[in-house]
């Protein structure tokens, strides 16, 4: 089993209300080709990494915190869940019904993306195909090319990665991730390495 990883971006989340969903927000927590500098090294989704994701069960939360309870949920998309997931060429777009009137939670997020004093978004997931360049540099890139589960999206408070102190307590999680998938791509290239260095010890004592 693949270790889950989270990642906090500064895209736009907004919140609006209508007749049809009341108050709601919209927001990108998964953009395409946004190349991200996560400190240990730079990582871009590429487009088509949730051609084959699943999707069928993802929680809305707040700041990743699983100890309380979801503002909303997308059960297999359909027409009756609180959050709605959509799929395009840049990437995945939600839209969250929030019951602002019967869960204080809803509402004090709502109020806070109104105002502006929440502005990002995140979410946990799975990789399921990744690849690398300039794994033996100081800052390699990394390129995922296959989700295979989303768990959830959060309205994030701190979405970048700018190394502050209180930013990088906040995403302590989400950075340790990013460092755990660098360490197993560098371990996965030594071992590759050694198996290639096998195979030509070998294949020159076949040819004496």
């Amino acid at each position: 089993m693949k270790n889950k990883e989270t990642r906090m971006y500064d895209f736009e989340i907004r919140a609006e209300q209508n007749e049809e969903h009341g108050h709601f927000v919209e927001g990108r927590p998964i953009v395409f080709d946004s190349v991200t500098d996560l400190g240990f090294f730079s990582e871009r989704i590429a487009p088509g990494a949730l051609d084959a994701t699943d999707l069928r069960d993802v929680r809305f939360l707040v700041n990743h915190d699983t100890s309380m309870i979801p503002l909303a949920r997308s059960r297999n998309n359909n027409a009756n869940s609180t959050m709605q997931l959509s799929i395009d060429e840049q990437g995945m777009k939600i839209r969250v019904d929030l019951d602002t009137e019967g869960n204080t939670e809803a509402a004090n997020l709502y109020s806070a993306i109104k105002r502006g004093d929440v502005s990002g978004m995140s979410f946990m997931f799975i990789t399921d195909k990744d690849s690398w360049e300039g794994l033996d540099t100081d800052h390699p890139t990394r390129t995922i090319e296959r989700i295979s589960k989303v768990f959830e999206v959060s309205a994030v408070t701190f979405p970048a990665y700018e190394q502050t102190s209180i930013e990088a307590a906040s995403a302590d999680e989400t950075l340790e991730s990013a460092k755990s998938a660098l360490e197993s791509a560098r371990e996965e290239q030594r071992k590759q390495e050694a198996r290639e260095e096998i195979r030509k010890i070998l294949g020159g004592k076949s040819n004496e």
